[in-house]
């Protein structure tokens, strides 16, 4: 502590080291930089900006007219069309109609065809004539 000025020890704080006129000076270059540097970029985007109009094709006459969206279309209501759908299912699954008149095919209920179903059962194989003929085997040529 014999080097330190006696002044600085009654200040408190070292009076050498850094001027007030060095740290304004050192403020003005930054904020200088600061604005120099700012110009420097306003610049450049001016000038790539205009090259950028001049070297870009004009848009098509077609891209002003509206087209519709492609699909599949954001739904306003949610759940509407699942309704509709489902509404629509039921009332097939549920309705009598002919499928195809000339062949004789309909279309019953559901519940009706579980309820046939249930009480006849599934024909595993086509029925034949063995039971107009009395369930009489007929003989094959391979087995006299």
């Amino acid at each position: 502590m014999a080097d330190v000025p006696s002044k600085t020890i009654e200040t408190g704080h070292e009076l050498s080291d850094l001027s007030p006129k060095n740290i304004a000076i050192f403020a003005a270059s930054l904020a200088a930089m600061i604005i120099v540097v700012l110009w420097i970029c306003y610049e450049l985007f001016q000038h790539y900006s205009t090259v950028s109009m001049k070297t870009e094709v004009p848009p098509s006459p077609l891209s002003y007219t509206r087209e519709p969206t492609p699909e599949p279309h954001l739904l306003v209501v949610p759940g509407q069309e699942l309704k509709a759908m489902r509404a629509a299912e039921d009332s097939i699954l549920n309705s009598y109609a002919w499928v195809d008149r000339e062949r004789g095919i309909v279309r019953i209920p559901m519940q009706r065809a579980i309820d046939i179903l249930a009480q006849g059962g599934i024909a595993s194989q086509p029925q034949s004539n063995e039971k107009s003929t009395g369930n009489k085997k007929q003989k094959s040529p391979r087995n006299p």
